[in-house]
């Protein structure tokens, strides 16, 4: 019940925070203050407006916000949101581009569940989008799931993997970006060997912690510096009453967000009394620079207990899929069974979550598969972020991986099937 306690309390407090913001806000801006300005007033004003959206924004999942793709006739085609499966966990959407002839490439992308929603790849969608059928795992908020919906781990989150690959067939294209890439080995290799036809064309593993001790950061060796029993005591809580999962273990995402915080917290000090500066001034609106960040960025979801805890002490204390003990169901993965799957690595050479060697040592684990059939690419200059949504991969990841996929397709490209005839 402590557990509880907690986790309510915490909401308590963002609430609270809000509550003044809108208060803050209301008051100030009131119009009895009209005929007498007040810098003094201005100023509360802009306190409350940030600081009402600020903790607003931490219980609200974002809107994808992508309503129109423009394709190669010139033209904007409205894009639908379909749901293709719907599991407890997560479902696995489709972002159908109306008007559209169906796109040569096929491609999933895994998105990571680490404490913010799968939104967090909405450029990667976007830039992916323009000449691509593309899919995406859309993680659901823990603290929303009922007890009865049952448990959730890495094998869990594994065997989702394998369905949604099924669903799609062999003629897709993966890309795993961050947390989930050595899940989505993993997902890859059972597939392999217990139902190969169901392969998918190729896998992109984008800056993930394939093998943690190959080049440790601050984040991935954490794992090393605290128990298990030292996680669950002081990072585990049980859902408050005001949600559908009440009861349920979770690490609350207002938790990892103050972790987050924590580490930068003098910049994100700086952003938040910039912004209010702005504000006093007028120059603040819905979509300006900080609020398109921090609208993401405070978006949080707790996870579940068993998904954070086993992923902590199966892929980074034990190291299972780096020494490739690692099993689904009572099925022990095999990466060899991995021969016919066309496998890409990419890291960025500034990535201080998953520093370089991590993910490149899947191909290592790939010992069946030809080296033919193996890439790499270390892009310089590149933080975390930017290999996966930022300049760098716009302007230089991306068509690699389109390459990638194209030399590595089941169904040729439209290109080459009219040279071929």
């Amino acid at each position: 019940m402590r557990y509880m306690v907690a986790y309510d309390l915490m909401e308590t407090v963002r609430n609270t925070n809000q509550w003044l913001g809108a208060s803050a806000l209301s008051f100030a801006s009131s119009p009895c203050f009209s005929a007498l300005p007040n810098p003094a007033l201005s100023w509360m004003a802009a306190w409350g407006e940030v600081t009402e959206r600020t903790f607003q924004r931490m219980i609200v999942k974002p809107d994808w916000g992508i309503h129109t793709v423009t394709c190669e006739d010139g033209k904007d085609h409205l894009v639908e949101i379909d749901t293709v499966m719907e599991q407890p966990f997560g479902d696995l959407i489709h972002f159908r581009v109306a008007g559209r002839k169906q796109q040569p490439r096929r491609v999933l992308l895994v998105a990571p569940m680490s404490g913010h929603y799968a939104t967090l790849l909405r450029s990667t969608v976007k830039s992916l989008m323009e000449t691509c059928e593309v899919y995406i795992t859309d993680w659901h908020n823990a603290r929303d799931i009922p007890v009865s919906a049952g448990k959730f781990d890495v094998e869990d989150y594994t065997q989702y993997l394998v369905d949604f690959m099924r669903e799609l067939g062999p003629d897709i294209h993966v890309v795993a970006v961050c947390q989930p890439v050595p899940l989505t080995l993993a997902a890859t290799a059972y597939l392999a060997e217990l139902d190969p036809k169901a392969q998918p064309s190729s896998l992109t593993l984008i800056g993930g912690p394939v093998d943690p001790d190959a080049s440790p950061t601050d984040v991935t060796d954490f794992g090393h510096r605290v128990t298990m029993g030292q996680l669950e005591e002081t990072m585990i809580q049980r859902v408050g009453f005001k949600y559908k999962g009440v009861g349920r273990k979770v690490y609350p995402g207002l938790l990892q967000l103050s972790s987050f915080m924590s580490m930068n917290m003098e910049r994100h000090s700086k952003a938040f009394v910039d912004q209010i500066s702005r504000a006093t001034q007028g120059h603040t609106s819905d979509h300006d620079a900080h609020n398109r960040f921090y609208d993401e960025y405070l978006a949080v979801m707790d996870m579940p207990a068993e998904f954070y805890l086993s992923t902590v002490e199966r892929i980074f204390k034990n190291s299972e899929i780096a020494k490739n003990e690692f099993t689904v169901n009572g099925h022990k993965i095999d990466f060899s069974k991995i021969t016919d799957v066309a496998v890409k690595t990419v890291e960025g050479a500034n990535d201080d979550i998953s520093a370089p060697g991590q993910c490149i040592a899947a191909l290592d684990l790939c010992t069946g598969l030809d080296d033919s059939k193996k890439a790499s690419h270390l892009e310089p200059n590149a933080g975390h972020y930017g290999i996966f949504a930022g300049r760098s991969w716009r302007n230089n990841i991306r068509p690699l991986v389109i390459d990638f996929m194209n030399a590595n397709s089941r169904t040729p490209p439209p290109a080459q099937r009219a040279a071929a005839e």
